[in-house]
């Protein structure tokens, strides 16, 4: 288990990585301007989805990701 605060670094780590330095510090100030349910949220983000479709695209998306990666280290 790692510590809260490597937690936030890598999840800051993560929003620069996908969105850039500048869209991501839009996104914090998006999220803490207003008020935010995250278990809410989650509970309508995906209804139209099946359990199977979600495990899909997220297989899709870590092998995009390292691709890029890979593409980077070359």
């Amino acid at each position: 288990m790692i510590t809260d605060t490597e937690i936030k670094i890598k999840g800051i780590e993560a929003l620069i990585n996908t969105l850039g330095e500048v869209e991501a510090e839009r996104f914090i100030s998006l999220v803490m301007r207003e008020p935010f349910d995250y278990t809410k949220w989650q509970r309508t983000l995906w209804v139209d989805k099946s359990v199977a479709e979600l495990s899909d695209a997220a297989m899709q998306f870590r092998k995009k990701i390292e691709n890029a990666k890979r593409k980077r280290i070359a």
